[in-house]
C-alpha cells in the first residue's frame, strides 16, 4: 500500500537555480482507500496501450515530489494513467485535464475515474488532441504525452509557451528496440532547446522522457 505522504520539502536544482516546493499536502485516507482498492481489483486489466502501474507511480512521485496542481494528460485510454496523476493532485491540491480521441475508450476511463473516486479532480474531454491540444490556454506545470508518438514535437511545440517554469513536460515510450523516427525526432528536438533539461526513466521497459523547463 502506498503511505499517504503529510509533508515533502525538496529542492530541484536546474542549471544553476534552485526550485523550492515546501507544502503540506491534503490528506484524504477515504480517497486513498479507495483508489487502492480500484487499483488492486483492475490490476490485470489494463490494455488499451494503457501505462503499467510502475510508469503510473512515476507520474504520480513527479507530481508530490515538485506539487505540481495544473496538469495536462495527451492520450487518456481507458485511464490508468490518468488515476495516477489525478490521486497525486488530490494531494496538491491539483486537477487534471485529460484528451482522447477514441469514444469507447474515453467512455470506460470516465466510469473508471468515477469508480477510482477521482472525478472531480478530472477534466475528461473527448476530441483529436491534434486540435485541442494548441487551443488549451493553460498554463500548466505538468504534462504527460501518450497519444501518436510522431505528433511528440508537434504536442510539445504547442505546450511549451503555456508550461510553467519548473514545470515538466513528460512523454511515454521513449526508448527500446522499436523507438519510432517520431520518438527520435521529438528527443532531438528536446536537446535542441536551452530551457529544457531532460532525463529518461528506464525503469520500464518503455522508457519516459522528463524534461524540465528552466527558464522561459
Amino acid at each position: 500500500m502506498l503511505k499517504t505522504i503529510l509533508f515533502f520539502s525538496v529542492c530541484l536544482v536546474l542549471t544553476g537555480s534552485t526550485s523550492l516546493f515546501s507544502q503540506k499536502l491534503h490528506e484524504n485516507p477515504e480517497l486513498d482507500k479507495q483508489v487502492e482498492a480500484f487499483l488492486e481489483r483492475s490490476k490485470y486489466h489494463w490494455q488499451d496501450m494503457n501505462v503499467p502501474a510502475s510508469d503510473g507511480r512515476v507520474l504520480y512521485d513527479l507530481i508530490i515530489k515538485n506539487g505540481y496542481t495544473k496538469a495536462l494528460e495527451i492520450g487518456t485510454s481507458t485511464g490508468h494513467s490518468g488515476i495516477w496523476i489525478a490521486w497525486a493532485l488530490s494531494k496538491t491540491g491539483g486537477t487534471l485535464i485529460t484528451i482522447e480521441i477514441d469514444e469507447t475508450r474515453y467512455n470506460q476511463a470516465f466510469a473508471n475515474f468515477k469508480e477510482a473516486g477521482l472525478s472531480d479532480y478530472i477534466d475528461a474531454r473527448l476530441g483529436d488532441a491534434h486540435e485541442l491540444v494548441p487551443k488549451l490556454k493553460g498554463p500548466f506545470d505538468f504534462v504527460f504525452s501518450d497519444a501518436d508518438k510522431w505528433w511528440y514535437k508537434n504536442y510539445l511545440i504547442a505546450v511549451l509557451p503555456k508550461l510553467e517554469v519548473n514545470g515538466c513536460f513528460t512523454a511515454h515510450n521513449v526508448t527500446g528496440q522499436g523507438r519510432s523516427r517520431g520518438i527520435t525526432e521529438f528527443l532531438d528536438y528536446l536537446e535542441s532547446l536551452p530551457n529544457m533539461k531532460t532525463t529518461i526513466d528506464r525503469s520500464s521497459y518503455s522508457g519516459i522522457s522528463i524534461s524540465y523547463k528552466t527558464k522561459e
